[in-house]
Parts: structure tokens; sequence; C-alpha cells
């Protein structure tokens, strides 16, 4: 099978699966305290990680341009840089990357492995829709988790910044604050909390199609994990670029 096909047959399984999962959000039961559940695994779980790259991420990026803004004169605006970079980019994009590798990975592992112990057949057989008790909950939670999740590694950022800058280059911290209020604006906050719902969701659908999708047995389950996290990461740096200049387009009104 070439790629294109193979990638077409791939785009047909994961829309019917969005469909499937459409579907059963007008339909009982939904399934709340699994919701809670995911929301739990996904978001607390994934705190730790996503606040450590946040930190060090605002940190480095102080440590890169503080002298070059420094040579032209312009250090008292590096929170400005800082904080434009992590709410706009960095933020939203690491912060994905991070739960598509730790999240994403584990619910293909989860899936793929009650596909090959026949578990989901067993769940068939009673009636149950595995869309609507394993996939909806884990989507409505990354949904949810990841947003949160980019605010908490947005924030922790400004906060290494600061840090550095003080710390190692002497810069006073009113001077930084000032800059980073300078530097965020509203439609930089809300382009920075609408892009992880989109990679909530791409995370979300990718992961579960590829756990119940999985063929070959055990194996299967480490490839259907690996496929996971390498096509959902790289989905999510493709949207990036497209919901960047739609967002630019919508707040800006420029035009392509």
């Amino acid at each position: 099978m070439n790629p294109f096909t193979r990638f077409l047959f791939e785009l047909q399984g994961v829309t019917d699966l969005f469909v499937r999962v459409v579907r059963g959000l007008t339909k009982k039961p939904r399934y709340f305290d699994e919701i809670i559940r995911q929301l739990d695994l996904i978001g607390v779980g994934s705190a730790g990680i996503v606040i450590l790259t946040g930190f060090f991420t605002g940190g480095v990026l102080i440590l890169q341009a503080y002298p070059t803004l420094q040579y032209y004169g312009a250090q008292s605006n590096a929170g400005q840089g800082v904080a434009t970079s992590l709410i706009r980019e960095l933020g939203p994009v690491l912060s994905a990357l991070m739960v598509a590798g730790r999240v994403g990975s584990a619910i293909s592992a989860e899936l793929g492995s009650m596909v090959v112990s026949q578990q989901i057949e067993a769940m068939r057989a009673l009636g149950t829709s595995p869309a609507r008790k394993l996939v909806t909950p884990r989507l409505v939670a990354l949904i949810i988790a990841l947003p949160l999740l980019t605010v908490a590694a947005d924030l922790f950022g400004l906060i290494g910044g600061g840090l550095v800058a003080n710390l190692v280059y002497g810069l006073d911290t009113t001077v930084y604050v000032t800059s980073v209020r300078v530097g965020v604006s509203i439609n930089d906050l809300l382009g920075g909390i609408f892009k992880p719902v989109v990679f909530g969701f791409i995370i979300g659908i990718v992961s579960c199609h590829k756990g119940l999708s999985t063929t070959g047995g055990t194996v299967g389950v480490g490839r259907s994990t690996t496929s996971a996290v390498v096509v959902s990461s790289v989905w999510v740096i493709i949207v990036d670029f497209f919901l960047s200049k739609i967002l630019q387009q919508f707040f800006t009104g420029t035009m392509f």
C-alpha cells in the first residue's frame, strides 16, 4: 500500500471515530466519572514534566537572548521577548509535545492492549460503545487539561526567565515584570489558549485511533504506541503553523 493510500485510510478511520464520538455525546450514559479520572491522570500526572519544561525553556530563552539585547542596549525588553515567545508558540507547542509523549503513548498502549486481549470485542458484545466509554472521556479530558497545562508552562517559563535574568545578568525584577506586562496582549493570551484546545483534540483522536486499530498482537501494541506519538507530534507542529497564520489574520486583519 502506497503512502497516499495509507494516509487516506488513516484519515477515514480518524474521521469515523470522531463522528462516533460526537454522536455519543448526545446519548446516555456519558461516563462523567471516567472523565474526572482521566483529567487526574492527564492533567495532574503531566503537570510536573510540563512545568519543568516551561521553567527551563524560559530560562534558556533569557540565557541566549540577553547578551544580544544588552549589546543593543535593549536589555530592559528581555521579559517582553520571553513572554511573546512562550505564550504565542513555545508554551502551547512544547506542552503538547510533552503530553503527546507521555499521555498519547499511554492511551494508545492501553487501548491497544484491550484490543489484542479482546476486551473491546467483549465490550461490544455487552452492548457498550467503546467510542463512548473509552474515547470520549480521554478526548474531553485532553481538551480541558492541555490548555491548563499550557498556562502553567507559560507561568513557570516567565518565572524561570525572570530568575535567570536576575541571578545571572543582574536585571532588576521590577524591570523584567514591567517588560512582561508590555509584551503580553489579550490576543496573545487568546491564541495561547485556543492552540492547546486544538492540539489536545489532535493528540486524543490520533492516539485513540492508533490504539483501537492495533493488529498483530503484543508486537502491534508497540508499533501503535510509537506511531501514535510520532503522528500526533508531527501533526501538532504542522497544524501550529496554519493556526498561527489564521490567528494572525484574525487578530490583525492581514491577508495571505
